[in-house]
């Protein structure tokens, strides 16, 4: 069985969009011709979307100075929190339905601090935010980063760009198919950059989901993936599916560089990331260059 994973291909990443990405567009247009091309060698199509609210603890609404909200692409530390340079809104408010952070998830990753809930029993917001910049730079991978808003669940720029949505409707009706779709990145309090795992888990929802893992490992004989943007979601997706794959396996798995880029100023990571797929032996192809 050949799946497809589709990561994030979401206006907001696209020329137009508010985290436009000005090599994607022709990026989609490559993706959508693979499937129709192939589209009866594909046997399953997954697409992620990143799915956001206005107030996500990566959004400039969260945080705020008493004067101001950082601008897009601002780096806080946790020393930023800790010193009162970015706290986090005051007057946040959790679902109704149930809290967004699960206090035995949480306990999975390290000690709860003692103060992170209030005499009233109401997570504090701000002793949060400072163990959750701590738990960031804490893994080593980067430490938090305001982005323009984005791909807002209900707006357009959520909406998958029409020249590939079209190509996996295609492709839906040639084969009886239909597109499996995953949302990631809803939880306001933690980013969700890879489809299976959120960098601080803190909910069951946010933990790594081991059943989406399995369906794609089970049956496959390719697991091809691509999106936006390369040098964040398509990275760390990829990175975790590397992470609990068999090692004997990897050359079931593809990435196409020709179908996904860096966000600017993050092309290093891209790179990198590439060049770490190549040594664990995952297939870097193009869409001219993968055979089925």
């Amino acid at each position: 069985m050949t799946t497809l994973v589709l990561i994030d291909v979401q206006k907001d990443f696209h020329p137009g969009g508010s985290l436009a990405i000005p090599e994607a567009g022709e990026d989609a247009s490559r993706m959508a011709s693979f499937i129709r091309q192939n589209a009866s060698s594909i046997d399953r199509i997954v697409m992620t979307m990143d799915s956001h609210h206005k107030l996500h603890i990566a959004h400039p609404s969260f945080w705020t100075n008493a004067e101001e909200h950082p601008d897009p692409f601002t780096i806080i530390s946790m020393e930023d929190v800790a010193t009162g340079k970015w706290i986090p809104r005051k007057d946040l408010k959790h679902p109704v339905r149930g809290p967004l952070v699960d206090d035995a998830i949480l306990a999975q990753g390290g000690a709860i601090p003692k103060n992170l809930y209030a005499e009233n029993g109401q997570l504090d917001i701000f002793q949060y935010c400072l163990e959750y910049t701590r738990r960031l730079e804490a893994k080593g991978r980067f430490q938090l980063c305001i982005w323009p808003e984005h791909c807002l669940i209900g707006s357009e720029g959520h909406n998958v760009v029409p020249e590939v949505m079209d190509a996996v409707q295609h492709w839906s009706y040639v084969t009886g198919g239909s597109v499996e779709w995953v949302d990631k990145g809803q939880n306001l309090l933690t980013e969700m950059y890879s489809a299976l795992c959120a960098e601080v888990p803190v909910s069951e929802r946010t933990s790594f989901d081991s059943d989406l893992f399995e369906s794609w490992k089970k049956g496959t004989e390719k697991l091809v993936m691509c999106g936006q943007a390369l040098s964040h979601c398509v990275n760390y997706t990829v990175r975790d599916v590397v992470a609990h794959w068999p090692k004997e396996e990897m050359r079931k798995l593809t990435v196409l560089k020709d179908c996904a880029s860096s966000v600017p100023g993050f092309e290093a990571a891209g790179d990198k990331f590439l060049e770490d797929m190549k040594e664990t032996g995952v297939n870097v192809e193009t869409t001219e260059t993968f055979r089925f």
